[in-house]
């Protein structure tokens, strides 16, 4: 799963060259929006929509889907009430994230992802789950948290299973890195949180280590590590449960922001 901010100041380019593809196509962006082009959140694939995906995205798209904009997100007209606001970064096929939404029916999810087959997967769950507290993004949630959401307008944020980018020399291009962070913990609400899960365990120490320094962030874990437990509302993929059973590990992450 791939997952991907807001007062309008382009992220630093040193060290944010997060997941990004050397031949990835330029975004339509909005008139006006200015901000450093290289940097993406996100490597796009290759995958077809399938019919009852494309379905999905034409009968339930017109209610759940959000236009990528320059102007700040209206979360109570695009939810159509007020409540604790979830961004996910990259939700891949949808399946967790409908999960969370429908156990956390109080809270509004807004899931930010590229790949169209994941849009249309997660809008097919929602229309037969009949699930009404998720909105979706389809851009680069980078550019999303930049210019779409304001500072403290977050209760949480969720990023879940990112590309590892596991070779050293690719290191650079993760999705966990300092100006990132800064970014995202200036969109967290005070108590609001930031819940990272990965199945690389270098990456799991990297993210403890980029989180615990940024200063207006604290791990909620006292472990030695620095990892947390996995919290009851993330479930276990079917890879997730093959990769345990043949001796993978997976790290959950939980950092808060300060009060």
């Amino acid at each position: 799963m791939l997952p991907q901010d807001t007062n309008t100041e382009p992220i630093p380019a040193e060290g944010m060259q997060a997941a990004q593809s050397a031949d990835a196509p330029p975004t339509n962006d909005p008139e006006g929006v200015a901000h450093p082009r290289r940097i993406r959140s996100f490597v796009r694939r290759a995958g077809r929509t399938s019919t009852g995906q494309q379905r999905a995205i034409d009968e339930v798209g017109p209610r759940l889907l959000v236009p990528y904009t320059s102007q700040p997100l209206d979360w109570e007209a695009a939810f159509g009430r007020k409540a604790p606001a979830i961004l996910e970064i990259g939700f891949g096929m949808g399946e967790t994230t409908a999960h969370i939404a429908q156990l956390r029916q109080q809270d509004n999810f807004l899931g930010c992802e590229v790949h169209e087959p994941g849009v249309g997967a997660l809008l097919k769950l929602a229309g037969e789950r009949g699930i009404e507290n998720v909105r979706i993004i389809q851009h680069d949630a980078v550019e999303v948290i930049a210019h779409m959401l304001t500072d403290n307008c977050l209760d949480g944020v969720h990023i879940y299973f990112p590309d590892p980018w596991h070779k050293k020399r690719h290191n650079k291009r993760r999705l966990v890195q300092p100006p990132l962070v800064k970014l995202l913990a200036g969109r967290l609400k005070p108590g609001g949180y930031i819940h990272c899960a990965t199945d690389w365990e270098e990456y799991a120490h990297q993210m403890v280590e980029v989180l615990s320094g940024e200063p207006a962030l604290e791990n909620t874990s006292t472990a030695a590590d620095g990892f947390s437990e996995r919290p009851e509302y993330r479930p276990t993929t079917k890879f997730e449960r093959r990769g345990v059973r043949l001796g993978h590990g997976v790290w959950d992450v939980v950092f808060r922001k300060r009060g």
